[in-house]
């Protein structure tokens, strides 16, 4: 991932997809299977600061990682 603009506050959906190097539909699998997998829908035009960048690039690698407890997906 390449750094981001302190300077800019929140990213748009488009934005987040972009800077990912994903497709928004990848993006919002990312978020249905990671964020609102508890049986609430997904909310429209959705912004994201920094850090949830991160956690979405981090979801984005289908590695797996034994140093990283990942938590268990609620159903």
């Amino acid at each position: 991932m390449t750094k981001l603009s302190p300077q800019k506050e929140y990213y748009s959906e488009i934005e987040a997809a972009r800077m990912l190097s994903i497709s928004l539909p990848h993006l919002h699998m990312l978020l249905d299977e990671f964020v609102f997998n508890d049986g609430t829908v997904r909310p429209m035009n959705l912004t994201f600061r920094e850090s949830d960048l991160v956690l979405l690039e981090f979801w984005t690698r289908n590695h797996e990682n034994p140093k990283v407890i990942r938590m268990p997906k609620r159903n």
